[in-house]
């Protein structure tokens, strides 16, 4: 099995110097265990796991014997199992001031979350590793995404184009590692274990009163929205249960890395906007498997195509920025007129609205909705149509023809 570099390499090597405490969290099989491991070669750094029901027994009960066991510099895997060990880092933290001396993984992120800012508020860089980008397998760096000529030109030549029968491919395979390596071919038989074994042993973890059928077809019904505006008394409907199971039942897919949420843009100077949001999976794969399509070119000409195709665009762009160790800007904008831009991204005090579309050939007609942003009190600036013309290109000279290839 090949190992593929992560771009977040980079990020960890930096704030490791910089901070007493790493937090390198998302889903399992993402590769964060990997990826560590793999920088830990060469160095005298120990390493143990919370899977390891033992390890996870002392951890609990005696932390502070835990810590004497396996001293810093340390990888502790799957803290969330303990949340005890926050505070004994923390006064270890406080005594020997070492940067890099704990990293540790957690795969449940919210539930984590709240221990280590209850204990390690500011002695900590959290990070979020998702499944693989498409910079990371075609071998490239990779910057955020921004609708910026310089940039834009940079990363068409660090990257592998693709027509659309690839790309429908790409999104068909999905981007867990596991997959993508090689070391599992069939990305059917993939899924269907991990969401079996990975997702309904946390799943358990996080509420052990769920039926696993009955999660199952919940988390189908989901997958069948993505790329929509949530509507929760829809999946509730579609999976059989009432609307608090199914509210509940999304934070803990939410928590565990699987979904995310793209946030309406909102201005005060733009009236009546809708205030729902948009859900998306980080990776298409699962999405397709819960959707049970059988291959990538009935994908290609099914009635998901145009959902599941904004789904990659907008889990690719949101990656760029995690791999960098920053939060995106990013929301969706739409108004009671039903008007909608797919993304607007907000940075450096300008907005840029892009259109996500199936098409080769766009035309002026898909930007004309970029004017609605005018109103805002940040000024808009340049704008993208990201879709399957095979090259880089523009509609003007302030809207460009993005390829999906190049995200």
């Amino acid at each position: 099995m090949n190992y593929i570099s992560r771009n977040l390499e980079r990020i960890v090597s930096q704030v490791t110097k910089e901070y007493p405490v790493v937090l390198v969290t998302g889903p399992r099989q993402v590769g964060k265990t990997t990826m560590l491991q793999r920088m830990m070669e060469g160095t005298n750094r120990g390493y143990v796991s919370l899977d390891d029901l033992n390890e996870r027994a002392i951890a609990k009960t005696d932390p502070e014997m835990f810590l004497q066991l396996h001293r810093p510099p340390v990888l502790i895997d799957e803290v969330q199992y303990a949340p005890e060990l926050f505070t004994y880092i923390k006064m270890h933290v406080d005594r020997d001031h070492e940067p890099g001396a704990f990293w540790l993984t957690g795969s449940q992120v919210f539930k984590l979350m709240r221990g280590v800012q209850e204990s390690l508020a500011g002695r900590v860089a959290v990070l979020s590793l998702t499944s693989l980008s498409q910079a990371e397998i075609s071998g490239g760096e990779t910057e955020p995404f921004t609708v910026d000529l310089e940039a834009l030109s940079v990363r068409k030549k660090e990257r592998e184009p693709a027509d659309t029968r690839a790309v429908f491919e790409r999104i068909y395979k999905g981007s867990m590692p596991a997959i993508v390596s090689g070391a599992n071919s069939s990305s059917q038989i993939f899924y269907s274990s991990y969401l079996r074994t990975y997702i309904e042993w946390d799943v358990r973890e996080l509420s052990d009163a769920i039926d696993s059928l009955k999660f199952l077809r919940f988390m189908t019904a989901v997958a069948a929205r993505c790329g929509q505006m949530l509507n929760v008394a829809d999946i509730a409907r579609d999976a059989d249960i009432n609307q608090k199971q199914a509210k509940d039942w999304l934070v803990i897919l939410e928590t565990l890395g699987i979904i995310f949420y793209l946030q309406p843009y909102f201005n005060n100077h733009l009236k009546r906007l809708v205030k729902t949001p948009k859900l998306y999976f980080y990776d298409t794969g699962l999405v397709c498997y819960l959707t049970k399509w059988s291959s990538a070119e009935t994908l290609e000409s099914g009635a998901m195509n145009g959902a599941i195709l904004e789904n990659y665009v907008v889990a690719e762009i949101m990656k760029t920025y995690l791999n960098n160790g920053r939060e995106p800007y990013m929301y969706y904008y739409r108004d009671k007129d039903a008007k909608e831009i797919d993304i607007v991204l907000e940075r450096d005090g300008e907005l840029n609205p892009i259109e996500i579309k199936k098409t080769s050939n766009p035309g002026t007609e898909l930007i004309k909705a970029f004017s609605l942003l005018d109103r805002a009190s940040v000024p808009r600036s340049k704008g993208a149509v990201i879709c399957m013309k095979p090259e880089f290109s523009a509609i003007d000279r302030d809207h460009y023809i993005v390829p999906v290839w190049m995200v």
